[in-house]
């Protein structure tokens, strides 16, 4: 077996870390830009602001399935330039979203935003062992994955603003040229990224066959269908407070989920910090509708529960590498899938839920999922590397 591992002297490494966290926040930035352009589009395009919202749900899908089917095609092809490639799709995709004429060529764009996010996602999730030295791991994963809580903070209202201030169609082209640019950057500062051997589909049957695995993505459907449940209707649930105010307390959200992510990039056990994450989702969204209808109150529940969710991310893969060491893609693919599968579930059964039975209702369900989330962890073992090393026949790099 080749073992793939970084040079320890290197330092390089940090600046292909940074080209990476810019293109996780562009990623998850292009994913999420409807959010904050329903309703121009649903103008433009002769849809209600329902069907228009659709296209935020279309792209978790296909990322959820493209993301076990992509290590597959892949083969050996050096991952270096299969990011490069994605990037240039994510360029084409929000060029052909920002022409779309109608809402069939929109949705044929983020479709195509789908495959691109699937797969950066795929190959991000535990590349930092391949650029930095072993005791930079942990800061280096946290970095990469700061662009997600970025996003959240700037990235989604930027887009918002750009399509008040221009039009929705230079928000996505705005996605495009970024895009171009992070292709570039790829090409010249990351190293060439080899794959030891091409992953199979018993690769990934083998990974999902380790318990510890299983665990893992178990915990990881619970606990991002929990908080996307409510995350995606917090608006609502805001308004009340004033609108002004809403922007505000989402960036206060954002701040404290970048913090999180970071906290937890350096914990030492992510047994420990999964269950405290699993505990700061479920405690503030249950005492959102009590002691949440004050602005103090929302201020510091958001606090908490962006401080929770924002360490998922980077403790999610530690576990999920540390559960399957030796076939990181095979197990990444399954988690990845696992991650955008439970996105799409938690907005679209967190909407269910608050046309049928409220806002307050969905608390309930986001807090249900998040304890039995903790009630897992509690019930388990850290992984270790020694006792789930996968059997040689089993091996996939």
């Amino acid at each position: 077996m080749t073992t793939l591992c970084v040079d320890e002297t290197r330092t390089d490494g940090w600046a292909a870390a940074v080209t990476m966290a810019i293109t996780v926040f562009t990623v998850v930035t292009a994913e999420m830009l409807p959010v904050g352009l329903l309703t121009p589009i649903g103008a433009t395009l002769g849809v209600s602001e329902g069907t228009a919202g659709l296209t935020l749900t279309v792209t978790g899908l296909v990322a959820a399935l493209s993301s076990p089917v992509l290590p597959l095609l892949l083969g050996k092809v050096d991952r270096r330039a299969v990011l490069v490639g994605l990037m240039l799709l994510l360029a084409g995709a929000s060029v052909l979203a920002a022409w779309s004429p109608t809402y069939a060529v929109l949705v044929v764009a983020r479709i195509l935003t789908g495959v691109s996010m699937g797969g950066v996602w795929l190959l991000t999730v535990g590349l930092a062992a391949r650029l930095v030295p072993k005791q930079s791991v942990g800061p280096a994963t946290s970095l990469i994955f700061s662009g997600i809580g970025i996003a959240s903070v700037l990235g989604i209202p930027a887009g918002a603003y750009v399509g008040e201030l221009v039009g929705w169609r230079w928000a996505f082209a705005s996605i495009g040229v970024l895009s171009l640019i992070l292709a570039a950057a790829i090409a010249f500062l990351l190293p060439p990224l080899p794959a030891a051997a091409a992953v199979r589909l018993a690769d990934v049957s083998a990974a999902l066959r380790i318990k510890q695995v299983r665990v893992g993505l178990v915990l990881v459907a619970l606990l991002v269908t929990a908080h996307f449940s409510a995350y995606t209707y917090i608006r609502p649930m805001l308004d009340g407070l004033g609108p002004s105010l809403v922007g505000t307390l989402l960036l206060a959200y954002g701040v404290a989920g970048v913090t999180g992510n970071f906290v937890a990039g350096s914990a030492k056990s992510y047994r420990l910090m999964l269950g405290v994450i699993a505990t700061l989702i479920a405690l503030p969204v249950l005492a959102m509708p009590v002691l949440g209808t004050t602005v103090p109150g929302a201020l510091v529940l958001l606090v908490i529960w962006g401080f929770g969710y924002g360490g998922t991310t980077v403790t999610t893969q530690a576990w999920n590498h540390a559960a399957a060491p030796t076939a990181p893609e095979a197990s990444s693919a399954l988690l990845v899938g696992v991650f955008n599968g439970a996105i799409a579930l938690g907005a679209f059964s967190g909407g269910r839920v608050v046309d049928h039975l409220g806002t307050t209702a969905v608390t309930w369900v986001t807090g249900a999922l998040a304890l039995t989330a903790l009630a897992i962890v509690l019930a388990q073992q850290t992984p270790s590397v020694r006792r789930f090393r996968m059997r040689p026949k089993d091996r996939a790099l």
